[in-house]
């Protein structure tokens, strides 16, 4: 075919491939056919004056061009001037040509056909396309010729070839072919071709996705294929990843765009879209679209798993009208209205938008409505969901009006309200309410509203009930609502737990379960770690419960790396050694505490925790815990027994002589250890507390200091307590803590502190010549309270700052 052509090729044609087949014929051709001034056969010929032949277009190109350079009128071929502008239309050598057109345009078809097939040569087939693009391109009929000559299927198994230039110029034909051409469409909308043509956008190579996509465009159209193109798998998800494609050029993302534009005509492609996170064309029929697509598209919407930038997104372009479809709608219209806004308020920027739309009052009258118009349960669960997400929001809700009387979410009646509904609903729903009430309870500015609304309801008790529930999500909301409410009500919870009905158990038993942690163990520790310290009766119920040793083998455990629980980790970590700390409180009155404390050797692993770096309410609560054991050091030391002196001895004391018993404790004067009296000097605590003191959080410095006070404490010896301090190197830390003044506590404790040490002549000589130290003392002694001043007083004695004889406060142990 190609030497066919080439061989009746005007030599003098160009070599573009644009002119090429203008020039190629198969009939002879003549030249009066050509235009003396384009060199290309003419379609509309026009004759001057002289009879000269020419294209209508060039030769009104070329008078153009002698008015705007002031030359007057003349011939391009002969030159001489002419009269008149005057152009007659050659009727019959238009017509000569035409027909001659036909004629080779059929015959040059057929050759294409002859050419489109596997067995052509790749240079063939690739002009044989060109020629049909060249053809169809002239005139829309030639679009019919060429699907009648049947080449639509030709060009359509080129999609196959292995070579990707002819892949890429059978998908530029096709589009050329089908443009405004629907029945060419009809026919690649049969059978798998459009599928093949979407295979094609997720090709590498750009220029087959660019040719595809334009391809694609065009098609889309067409109502008809619109559902063709969104049927097949993955072709909107990659039109919608096109339109955001930095790789593609910009007509490509240009066209993806348009394309999906087109397929929004068909339902089922806005849907697919919202799926694929494109959901402008949702929004706008829920928004605009009649009652029937409104209530499907919500329906959907509902369904839908949306990123939170889209639940944003949606909540400013629809909250308002599905809460006003929550206020008046039918039950189907307010059931797609409420799972809607379920899907969209589990984000905090977008409940905010829906707070701010009013969805509130609408809430909390569907909650709470009886009646005809009431909903029924399984909708009243999916409301009390929407609010539990509403209420994890950090808003103000204590100003925001839900009812009558200037009634909020926290007002006395509303929670009493929601109480009543957990008392007397299903495990779903009671779940989703208890959630609300965790979210209220989690913000200061609303706790303490709904704390004295659950006191004067009384419902202390039922709440407690739930810590017993089956369901594992209804365990946990009660839980954590009763974690949130024990700062206020520690006491009326504690009574509650020491009953006989089993709760402390359960919350054991939740703390106990050997799995990766979970939010709900750490919410059961976080309880019992709030609960009043000094309870007796709910220490000595966990003494029995074995709820410590439990406590002591998972913080073991943690610490030695065999617990997974990621972000629960720290938070349960915190309260298993605040709950252990708690055993220490009630050793003077626990001896079953000092034997398991014994026992387990707690105070070695509290002297571990305080190298738990990053952990800060680890070691002030393992600093606390030392602080206690200390204390009761000097209760637990055993002391030597001496020999019974003899005869002459008691007569006559003079001859009597004291034995040397070494090995003994030089700060408790008896035998002491670690496990079996939990001396802080025997467990090499005193250097690890010390470098403490230099801790950012002045919570870890106080706990730190009042263990090291133990030190200087009535009933030790003071004297060596202070030696002991300066071996650690602490008094120069200890005094940092009285400068810094960083709280009223911890200036209390320093000052305590300091004036036992300044009773060392040595230390107070030194400590006199530091103008800092003495004005802090007397910085307290001017403006502590009454216990500081008084401390105060005596160590600005020991530096010779205030005479003996002052007597500013009367004298006190």
């Amino acid at each position: 075919m190609a030497e066919s052509w080439q061989g009746s090729y005007d030599a003098g044609s160009q070599s573009d491939d644009s002119y090429r087949f203008e020039r190629l014929h198969i009939e002879p051709i003549y030249d009066s056919f050509f235009c003396p001034l384009t060199k290309q056969v003419m379609r509309d010929p026009v004759t001057l004056e002289n009879g000269q032949t020419f294209e209508r277009e060039a030769i009104e190109k070329w008078f153009r061009e002698c008015r705007e350079s002031g030359r007057n009128l003349q011939c391009p071929l002969t030159l001489r001037e002419l009269k008149s502008a005057e152009l007659k239309p050659s009727i019959a050598l238009r017509n000569t040509i035409e027909e001659w057109s036909a004629r080779n345009e059929a015959a040059q078809l057929d050759m294409a056909r002859k050419s489109l097939n596997s067995s052509s040569s790749e240079d063939d087939i690739l002009l044989a396309l060109e020629y049909v693009q060249q053809i169809c391109k002239k005139s829309r009929s030639n679009k019919h010729i060429a699907r009648n000559a049947g080449l639509l299927p030709m060009i359509i198994d080129m999609l196959k070839s292995s070579s990707r230039r002819v892949r890429c110029k059978s998908l530029d034909t096709l589009r050329i072919v089908v443009e405004d051409d629907s029945e060419n469409k009809e026919i690649l909308a049969e059978g798998d071709t459009v599928r093949s043509i979407v295979k094609f956008l997720s090709h590498e190579q750009s220029k087959e996705r660019e040719e595809a996509v334009s391809l694609l465009y065009e098609l889309s159209k067409s109502e008809a294929l619109c559902e063709k193109i969104g049927s097949i798998p993955g072709a909107i998800l990659m039109l919608v990843g096109m339109t955001s494609s930095k790789s593609d050029n910009v007509l490509t993302v240009e066209n993806a765009e348009r394309t999906l534009e087109n397929l929004e005509k068909c339902e089922s492609n806005v849907l697919q879209m919202a799926e694929n996170g494109r959901l402008q064309a949702l929004l706008t029929q829920i928004l605009e679209g009649p009652p029937e697509t409104k209530l499907s598209m919500a329906n959907f919407l509902g369904n839908l798993v949306l990123d939170n930038d889209v639940k944003v997104l949606v909540a400013k372009s629809l909250g308002s009208s599905l809460i006003n479809i929550m206020r008046s709608g039918n039950m189907q219209s307010r059931e797609a209205a409420l799972k809607a806004l379920n899907q969209i308020s589990s984000c905090e920027a977008s409940a905010k938008v829906l707070i701010e739309a009013g969805i509130l009052p609408s809430l909390v009258k569907d909650l709470f409505t009886v009646g005809p118009h009431q909903l029924p349960m399984r909708l009243k669960e999916v409301a009390a969901t929407i609010l539990a997400n509403i209420v994890y929001s950090d808003y103000d809700f204590d100003s925001i009006l839900v009812g009558p009387d200037h009634q909020t979410l926290v007002s006395e009646d509303i929670v009493h309200n929601l109480l009543h509904l957990i008392s007397n609903t299903g495990p779903a729903i009671e779940c989703k309410l208890l959630q609300v009430l965790v979210g209220l309870t989690g913000s200061p500015s609303t706790v303490l509203s709904v704390v004295a609304a659950i006191k004067s309801s009384g419902a202390i008790i039922s709440l407690v009930q739930f810590i017993e529930a089956p369901q594992k999500e209804l365990r946990v909301a009660c839980i954590k609502l009763l974690q949130n409410l024990s700062p206020h009500v520690g006491q009326e919870l504690a009574d509650a737990l020491r009953g006989t009905v089993g709760q402390l158990g359960s919350l054991i038993k939740v703390i106990s379960e050997n799995i990766s942690i979970t939010d709900e163990q750490a919410a059961a520790i976080g309880l019992l770690a709030e609960l009043p310290e000094r309870d007796l009766g709910l220490a000595r119920q966990m003494l029995d419960e074995g709820a410590f040793q439990l406590v002591y083998s998972r913080v073991v455990k943690i610490r030695q790396g065999g617990t997974k629980g990621g972000r629960f980790v720290t938070p349960f970590l915190e309260g298993l050694v605040r709950v252990l700390e708690r055993v220490t409180l009630v050793l003077a009155d626990e001896q079953d505490a000092i034997t398991l404390c014994r026992e387990l050797n707690v105070a070695a692993l509290f002297i571990e925790l305080l190298q738990s770096n990053g952990l800060d309410n680890v070691q002030m609560s393992s600093a606390a815990a030392l602080e206690n054991l200390s204390q009761e050091s000097k209760n637990l030391t055993r002391f030597p027994e001496l020999p019974t002196p003899g005869v002459c001895a008691s007569i006559f004391p003079c001859f009597s002589k004291q034995p040397t018993i070494n090995g003994l404790c030089r700060l408790h004067r008896g035998t002491c250890s670690l496990r079996e009296s939990f001396c802080l000097l025997e467990g090499q605590a005193v250097d690890k507390l010390v470098a403490l003191l230099d801790h950012t959080n002045e919570k870890v410095v106080e706990a730190a200091l009042a263990a090291l006070s133990t030190l200087l404490d009535d009933g030790v010896d003071i004297e060596q307590g202070v030696l002991v301090l300066c071996e650690a190197e602490g008094v120069r830390p200890i005094l940092d803590v009285l400068l810094e003044k960083r709280t009223e506590n911890l200036r209390r404790r320093a000052v305590w502190v300091v004036e036992r040490l300044l009773r060392s002549d040595e230390i107070a000589y030194e400590v006199s010549g530091d103008p800092n130290v003495s004005t802090a003392l007397v910085d307290a002694f001017q403006h502590g309270d009454y216990r500081t001043r008084q401390i105060a007083e005596r160590a600005l004695k020991h530096v010779d700052r205030l005479p003996n004889f002052s007597g500013v406060f009367p004298s006190a142990g």
